[in-house]
């Protein structure tokens, strides 16, 4: 939390998303670290958010095994992740993707609740893990500790 601090309030003055927010994410969704995704070569991608590399994106890729739930049974499947050149560049990345995307209109005004924020993002499908507002409020939670 402490190195992309600085990072994170610059994109939160930018964006409004709360820093905490999106360090808390960041940290549930690399496991504080320990699990980035990895371009082929073993360098990190940058990618803090698990954001995919839908269609649109034309951007570097990184190609990676992960876990998606599909009818609520969790199952290994390769996917392509937004690969960037650096921390900044995914922060930057993520506040466009909640600010600029409509499904994530009813996060965006929930910026004052952890809870609610990371309930609204499960509801408009960031992530296909059916506990995933419950961990990811108790990151943002961890974040908000770690910065005080």
């Amino acid at each position: 939390v402490e190195h992309l601090s600085a990072t994170a309030e610059r994109v939160a003055q930018d964006s409004g998303i709360p820093a905490s927010f999106m360090l808390g994410q960041a940290g549930h969704e690399t496991g504080w670290g320990k699990s980035e995704i990895k371009n082929a070569d073993g360098s990190s991608s940058f990618n803090l958010f698990g954001i995919k590399a839908g269609k649109g994106w034309t951007g570097k890729v990184a190609e990676v095994t992960t876990t998606e739930y599909i009818d609520g049974t969790p199952r290994k499947v390769v996917a392509k992740f937004r690969a960037y050149d650096s921390y900044e560049d995914s922060f930057r990345d993520y506040a466009r993707l909640i600010n600029n995307n409509p499904r994530y209109e009813k996060a965006r005004a929930q910026t004052d609740s952890a809870t609610a924020y990371a309930t609204e993002l499960q509801k408009a499908g960031y992530a296909t893990d059916p506990a995933y507002a419950r961990k990811l409020s108790g990151a943002i939670q961890s974040a908000l500790r770690a910065m005080a």
